[in-house]
């Protein structure tokens, strides 16, 4: 949408203005009639059309050409030009959505103002459209650990390009904060960001939803891939998608156009494609549950998306990110973290990751006696934490065993969690538990630690664990 299309059967008149246009510093296309028009719009849409009312030899006049633009392209301005103008004429041509009727001959000043102004109205439509369309999930990321960095890395090298993102990790892990990320850096900031929730749509109405629909009684519904054009859909769980629809999408990826339902007419569309997924593809392929071609499709950039335990060192950070923006947003109090606090968030085990963090951290605020310090006793589980006489209540299963096994199971996951604390830190681990560097290594050794490579970071685990490295 960057050049004005010219619709007239007079030859003369089509080159007038066209050079007229491109004197004015506009790129400019041509037509005679109405297969020519419609074969250009469905090409590419222009930015404005100017569109004779009379069209010699043509199967459509510019009436019906006004009604089918602006079924299918709402967004396109178009002035309509006429040598046989009367009222009535103008008046059906701005019911039917012309921005303007100028009769011929017209005055060269007028005409690039009507086109000026048209092309402005145009653009801040499309603005406001965009606002609205978008929510408040927010394409802010939070952190500094290793793994932090390295998906930090990876998503800034893909705004850069227009390829497809696939993004894999756990539920919770902020998969989508990394799509809109994308989105908002890249060149498509300024379009809409549409996501389809694969799992929430019912099957049956699965192409509906994603392609739209015509119905005589309702007109043209759009789709969530036509509400995309321009900027990027993102297929959240992609996985769920139905095998009849995975065929369909496939041919949209290929030939960027698509037919709603109900209807005939081509649809095109200029689109970037991040879609997600918790669930191993490669398994769903080989189940028969997810087409290899698609996949092949929308793989061309895979990217992981590390989970909270894989980023412990971000907890606090992300746990304070969480407390200024409940502070503004719902005016929740806006406390500080106790390093009580702190260090016990970065040892609880996060099964649903930053999601889970976010819910605790609002659940706190709502919930707080207090505008100080949030308290380690104020955690999930931690109401009964410790005895006011400083004891720890032993667990069932270490209860039960002699003391040098119950000592070397406590260090080896004290231990554990600490270098996992510290995102695989050996010096500031050792630094916390109060031990030599040296000594800290003798005792990992003893006790079958290692540490490997994982997401970008270091993470600690048992010596005959299998633990896949991730450089």
């Amino acid at each position: 949408m960057s050049d004005i299309l010219i619709v007239d059967d007079e030859r003369d008149i089509r080159e007038l203005i066209a050079d007229i246009l491109r004197d004015e510093g506009f790129a400019t296309r041509v037509a005679a009639n109405s297969d020519e028009c419609m074969a250009a719009i469905n090409d590419d849409a222009p930015a404005l059309m100017i569109l004779d009312i009379w069209l010699k030899d043509s199967r459509m006049d510019g009436i019906d050409i006004l009604k089918s633009v602006k079924r299918d392209n709402p967004d396109v301005p178009i002035i309509i030009i006429s040598g046989h103008g009367n009222i009535e004429i103008a008046v059906a041509a701005i019911k039917q959505g012309a921005y303007d009727f100028i009769e011929k001959p017209f005055n060269i000043d007028q005409l690039t103002v009507v086109i000026a102004r048209a092309m402005e109205t145009s653009r801040l439509r499309r603005e406001n459209a965009s606002l609205r369309r978008r929510d408040v999930t927010s394409s802010e990321m939070i952190g500094s650990s290793a793994a932090f960095r390295a998906l930090k890395g990876q998503l800034d090298k893909v705004t850069k390009s227009n390829g497809r993102v696939m993004l894999t990790g756990q539920p919770g892990a902020g998969k989508e904060v990394a799509a809109r990320y994308v989105h908002i850096h890249s060149a498509r900031a300024a379009g809409p960001f549409v996501t389809v929730a694969s799992a929430s749509i019912e099957p049956e109405r699965m192409e509906e939803v994603l392609f739209g629909r015509e119905t005589d009684g309702r007109g043209v519904e759009k789709g969530l891939l036509e509400q995309a054009h321009g900027g990027v859909v993102y297929f959240d769980e992609v996985a769920d998608m139905p095998p009849g629809t995975q065929s369909k999408i496939l041919r949209v990826l290929t030939e960027q156009q698509f037919a709603r339902v109900g209807g005939t007419d081509k649809v095109r569309v200029d689109l970037r494609v991040i879609s997600s997924t918790t669930r191993d593809l490669t398994a769903e392929i080989a189940a028969g549950q997810f087409r290899q071609e698609l996949y092949d499709r929308l793989n061309v950039v895979p990217v992981v998306v590390p989970s909270l335990e894989d980023r412990r060192e971000d907890i606090p950070e992300l746990a304070r990110h969480f407390i200024e923006m409940f502070n503004r947003t719902q005016g929740l109090p806006l406390r500080a973290l106790s390093a009580e606090a702190e260090a016990l968030m970065q040892t609880m085990v996060w099964p649903g990751n930053i999601r889970q963090l976010r819910n605790v951290i609002e659940r706190i605020l709502i919930l707080g006696d207090g505008a100080g310090p949030v308290e380690a006793r104020e955690l999930p589980g931690q109401s009964e934490a410790a005895p006011e006489d400083g004891r720890i209540v032993l667990s069932g299963g270490l209860a039960t065993l002699p003391l040098r096994e119950a000592r070397e199971l406590f260090e080896r996951e004290y231990l554990l969690t600490q270098i996992n604390r510290f995102g695989g830190n050996i010096s500031r681990t050792a630094s916390f538990v109060g031990m030599e560097r040296s000594a800290l290594h003798r005792k990992l050794k003893s006790l079958g630690v290692v540490t490997s490579a994982k997401t970008g970071a270091r993470i600690a685990h048992l010596e005959d664990e299998d633990i896949a490295a991730d450089a």
